[in-house]
């Protein structure tokens, strides 16, 4: 699979898209470059919640790798999105190109880092790391996949699942989140939230017996991302989703004009409510324009 970023991360294809060599390569020289901002902390949450799921073509049984390839020093949290992906076990391996920060690589990287992480000074260069990169990644799998998969559950399902996730109380600066648990109690709950045209994402974690959640210190007007997913000791459950905005901060009504002279005039108007101040601003009115 395979997903482009700048400020809004991009799914080009998903995992389950090709199944040949021929095919992914033809895909790759189709693909059009997705210039811009460098957000490395939303699209390793992109890849979480969108890319890594049973719809797109993750197999639970199967190990999970992530390779970042960047230019550029992240402009939001990128080490923290990265430390909640490996805390799920999902391995990252780390790529820079010409600017990339070395230092903030080897923050988003998996340990051992002498096999994760790898940084070129141009793009034509990255042919070099070809031979390497691959026997890194398929002995790594390959280590992994012997000494796990006989522990991993085949099929989450309802079991493993929490379902029925419901927003309520939404405000200008929070909402309420309530699910119905699965079947079998998870150890934690993770539950991701962000603006859905680009923003850190925030995240909490809960203990398993909770099933609900207070969102506060929201910003107004502004649809939201929100996601809970079922932590387990060998598993991550599917996770639940949904979208919601916040309502608009309340506006000054009944604007009214009073007491002129010639060069005064005495404005009123109706409370919003919540606000602390207010801002007046004023302007002469260009000829013809209405009063």
């Amino acid at each position: 699979g395979l997903s482009q970023y700048s400020s809004d991360p991009r799914t080009e294809w998903d995992l389950s898209a090709y199944s040949t060599r021929d095919q992914v390569l033809e895909a790759m020289r189709s693909l059009r470059y997705k210039g811009g901002n460098t957000f490395t902390g939303l699209a390793l949450t992109h890849v979480l919640e969108q890319n890594l799921k049973p719809e797109a073509g993750a197999r639970l049984e199967a190990e999970k790798l992530v390779i970042l390839l960047t230019d550029g020093k992240s402009q939001d949290d990128a080490n923290l999105a990265a430390q909640t992906l490996k805390n799920l076990g999902i391995e990252i391996f780390a790529i820079g190109v010409k600017n990339a920060d070395e230092a903030e690589l080897k923050q988003v990287a998996s340990e051992p880092l002498d096999l994760t992480v790898y940084n070129v000074l141009d793009f034509p260069l990255l042919s070099s790391l070809v031979g390497r990169l691959t026997w890194v990644l398929c002995t790594r799998i390959k280590e992994k996949s012997n000494k796990e998969n006989a522990d991993i559950p085949v099929n989450t399902g309802p079991q493993l699942s929490p379902t029925d996730l419901k927003i309520s109380s939404v405000t200008s600066k929070s909402m309420h989140l309530t699910w119905s648990p699965p079947l079998r109690p998870p150890k934690k709950y993770r539950i991701v939230y962000y603006p859905s045209k680009g923003g850190m994402p925030k995240e909490v974690v809960l203990d398993g017996a909770v099933s609900s959640l207070q969102l506060s210190n929201l910003t107004s007007h502004t649809e939201y991302l929100v996601s809970v997913f079922p932590i387990y000791d060998t598993v991550v459950g599917d996770g639940l989703r949904g979208v919601t905005s916040t309502l608009p901060l309340s506006s000054p009504r009944s604007l009214r004009v009073s007491e002129l002279s010639h060069n005064s005039m005495r404005l009123s108007w109706k409370a919003a409510q919540g606000a602390t101040q207010y801002l007046v601003l004023c302007s002469a009115a260009p000829d013809g324009a209405e009063d």
